[in-house]
């Protein structure tokens, strides 16, 4: 087993948590949610999956910036656009940034207030939508490395 081989099954596994937990957020947590109006489900979940996913998303950013280097995409030239494997890392990364946003715009803005007020409810459900659809959307473009990039 090469590097690149050791790298992209550990990015796989953090993939396979990162993603698999805002589909199962998405599509069994938020639905009992909002049925019942019980925002303590989604506080529950969020305290027993950020232990293992917020790890993920760093096994997923180290093994990723890793092999960029790996397949000769160096810092300077990430958001060139310039190159098919560039391209994937550079749009990658440009959806990393907004999940970041919309992690700081969550963590800082909509969760204290939906603590208390409920009507934010549909505010932090288009964040997990967003963020859920935004990881997916990751987890295509990196398929797209094993032909060559786009």
């Amino acid at each position: 087993m090469n590097e690149l081989h050791l790298l992209l099954i550990l990015h796989l596994l953090g993939a396979t948590i990162w993603v698999g937990g805002h589909i199962l957020l998405s599509v069994v947590i938020l639905p009992q949610v909002w049925k019942e109006k019980s925002v303590n489900k989604l506080f529950n979940f969020e305290s027993r999956y950020e232990w293992f996913g917020m790890p993920a998303l760093l096994v997923m950013l180290l093994t990723g910036a890793r092999m960029a280097y790996v397949y000769n995409v160096k810092i300077d030239t990430w958001f060139a656009f310039e190159s098919p494997i560039e391209r994937v890392i550079s749009l990658k990364l440009s959806c990393l940034i907004v999940i970041a946003l919309f992690a700081l715009s969550a963590q800082f803005y909509v969760l204290p207030h939906l603590k208390n007020d409920i009507k934010k409810l549909p505010l932090m459900t288009f964040h997990i939508l967003s963020v859920t659809i935004i990881s997916i959307v990751m987890l295509v473009l990196g398929s797209f490395v094993r032909y060559g990039g786009i």
